[in-house]
């Protein structure tokens, strides 16, 4: 993979960008809010979780855009700057091209498509910016909420994977989505 500068992408209503070390309040802030719906689907959500996690996820997350292994965005409003949850590209294959999309909006702010458009804007940057062929999201198949974002937008459902999914010790089937460049094309 090649090393791809920090980049943003916006739409009208929100701004993907780099999480930024000076993020890390709000990163905690937000993931606190959120451990109740968080909890069941993202190994990194415990009732433990800390500003120094938060830190440390930013820390890790730069490291890994520069080494093109991991993008992670930071989800903001583009009116009033705050953070609103996080969506990444992972597990980038460097062969076959493709990757997995994970998302999340903290609690306040779910209910008005930001998580949708966010995958979308990620989804976009994988193909433009990584030159990925495909991008998959990967969702358990108890995660109501975040099987009907994969939907509404318009992602292909293409099957259910079985004990695809571990968080902490509970193993899920899941349900695999893909995106691929024509379905942006316009």
């Amino acid at each position: 993979m090649h090393i791809v500068p920090y980049t943003t992408r916006s739409d009208d209503n929100i701004t993907l960008r780099p999480f930024q070390f000076d993020d890390a309040g709000a990163l905690y802030e937000a993931a606190r809010e959120s451990l109740p719906e968080l909890k069941p689907w993202m190994s990194w959500a415990h009732d433990a979780y800390s500003p120094s996690d938060a830190m440390t996820y930013i820390t890790i997350a730069r490291a890994q855009w520069g080494e093109g292994t991991m993008f992670s965005f930071a989800v903001i409003d583009r009116q009033t700057g705050s953070l609103l949850g996080a969506c990444s590209l992972s597990h980038i294959h460097p062969v076959y091209f493709y990757c997995n999309l994970g998302y999340w909006v903290r609690t306040s702010q779910r209910g008005h498509g930001t998580a949708g458009r966010a995958a979308r804007l990620a989804a976009q940057f994988a193909f433009e910016n990584l030159k990925l062929i495909r991008v998959e999201i990967v969702v358990a198949t108890g995660n109501e909420s975040s099987l009907k974002v994969a939907e509404k937008v318009g992602a292909h459902r293409e099957g259910v994977l079985r004990n695809r999914i571990i968080v902490g010790k509970d193993i899920y089937d899941a349900v695999m989505f893909s995106f691929i460049p024509k379905d942006f094309d316009s």
